[in-house]
Parts: C-alpha cells; structure tokens; sequence
C-alpha cells in the first residue's frame, strides 16, 4: 500500500506554512483538501417557521465561528438590525475575538469563557442573569445547552439558524486517492451516500477522534489509521508517521 495521493476533507489550510504542505514536499505526495460537508444558513422562511424574534432577546451566545457566520448572515436576509445594546457571550476567547468581523468588540459587551466548554461559560452567564438569552443552533445539537440553562434558571431561546450538509462531489471530480483523513462522522455518511456502492479495497482510512473512528466501522470500513495518539497528538503528525512507514 504506497501512499501517492490523499483525500484531507478539510477546508484548504490559510496558511502557506501548514504541516500537510511539508509531507507533501517530503514524501513526494499530493494532498487534496476537499470537505465531505459544509454548513449552511437555514432559509429565512424556514427559520420564520421557528416563531422565534431574534430582538425580544438582550445577548446571544456563541459556541462556534459557524453560528457567528449564520447568525450575522441571516439578520441580514431577515432585514433585522441588531441594536448596539445587544451582549455577545461566547465559549472561547478566540470565538469571541471573532464577532469584529461583524461588530465593534467592546469588553463591556462582549464576554468570553475560559475553557471553550459551554458549562464554564454559564458562571460568567451568571452575573448576568436578567438578560434574555438567544442561542444559534445547528440542526444537529443535543440537549445539553437547553438543559444547562434551565438549571440554572436563564432566561433563553434557542433557535436552528445552519444546518451540515452533504458537500458533493462532481462528475468532473477524479476520486483516485489512495488515502482518505476524516474528522467527523458526518463525513463518513456523506461518503457512503455520494458513492453507496463504495469498496474501499486498498485504500487507507484515517480518522482523528474517537467518534469518527467509530463512525468509520460502524459504516463497516478498515480503519488504517488513527489520531491523537501519544506519539501522533496532531493528524499532521500520524500522517507522517504513517506515510513514512509505507512507503519504505
């Protein structure tokens, strides 16, 4: 099984100086960057059908820079201003760092938690416990934000406003590689369903976590290599490690 060409379903790096362009040159490799899904804004009529007024709330709260994305580009097809007033509470310091993309970063209304965990940002939430809090959500989302904040007795909304989907593959596309890296189960399911007929045969399988790599056997599929692990902490650097050993 030599390794001449990869699948990362990953956005293309920003970066010149990612460590996939350094494998790449090292080992005499192509890598394609080539998500499996992408995430969407919901329909403005579809989010309509929700009941929900974005401005019978006082903050919102973030959890990605996905719902930042959606949240400012649906106000803006909804034509709904949202007032200087309004508090942003996010999961991390870099989410929050984020929002001046579309607004004024001001520590008097902008509020960040430590560990990028929703749970540690609820104390911060705390002291701040008479707004009205609006909450962009993902079509795909458990329970656990709701039920945080009803135990702690926030006021709070939430509201699907993206959702994951399929990001397919076009005719013109060559599907020619001899490894795909994956890094969500939802990327998976969106292999199976472009090519329903898949036989992996000699191509290699990475994932990168614990629920991808069950995702990949579930879907009946060899898993050939996995990540983070002690001695490959990073994608990057089990990539390495596993294309340095079969192509000897």
């Amino acid at each position: 099984m030599k390794i001449k060409k990869v699948l990362v379903s990953q956005p293309k790096p920003t970066s010149e100086k990612s460590p996939y362009y350094d494998i790449a040159e090292k080992y005499g490799v192509k890598i394609d960057f080539r998500p499996f899904i992408k995430v969407e804004s919901l329909p403005a009529k579809e989010f309509r059908q929700q009941k929900v007024s974005i401005l019978d709330h006082t903050a919102v709260v973030f959890t990605s820079r996905h719902a930042i994305d959606h949240f400012f580009s649906l106000c803006a097809e909804l034509r709904v201003t949202i007032p200087e007033t309004m508090k942003y509470f996010c999961t991390s310091e870099t989410i929050a760092l984020y929002i001046q993309k579309y607004v004024q970063y001001r520590k008097r209304k902008v509020f960040f938690g430590a560990t990028g965990k929703f749970a540690d940002l609820i104390p911060v939430m705390l002291k701040h416990n008479t707004e009205k809090y609006f909450i962009p959500m993902s079509d795909v989302h458990n329970d656990e934000v709701k039920n945080l904040l009803d135990k702690n007795k926030l006021q709070h909304t939430e509201a699907v406003m993206y959702r994951t989907v399929s990001n397919d593959f076009t005719p013109e596309e060559k599907f020619d590689y001899d490894m795909l890296i994956f890094f969500s189960p939802a990327g998976i399911q969106s292999l199976m369903k472009k090519f329903p007929g898949f036989e992996q045969k000699d191509i290699a399988i990475g994932s990168f976590g614990p629920t991808t790599a069950k995702a990949v056997k579930d879907a009946g599929l060899r898993l050939d290599l996995e990540a983070p692990t002690v001695a490959a902490p990073s994608m990057p650097a089990a990539l390495d490690q596993f294309i340095r050993e079969h192509n000897k």
